[in-house]
């Protein structure tokens, strides 16, 4: 499943599903809260700081394009 924003796919859910992790898993991981990362990956959260998403990469062990893609109209 994935999530569109404007032409933003947010992609988490995937990468999720082949670490074999929870979204609870990886929010004790990287410290952000359940909440956060909920919001982030519905495409409701309005920005996110690249520490973070480091950190989200450093965990799943992939580039930030494995999670946010552009998608041309």
């Amino acid at each position: 499943m994935y999530y569109q924003v404007m032409a933003i796919q947010i992609n988490l859910d995937v990468m999720l599903a082949r670490r074999k992790m929870s979204l609870t898993e990886l929010s004790k991981r990287v410290g952000l809260s359940l909440t956060a990362l909920s919001l982030f990956k519905t495409g409701k959260m309005k920005g996110l700081r690249f520490g973070s998403l480091s950190s989200i990469c450093r965990e799943l062990d992939c580039q930030p394009g494995d999670i946010i893609e552009y998608i041309p109209d």
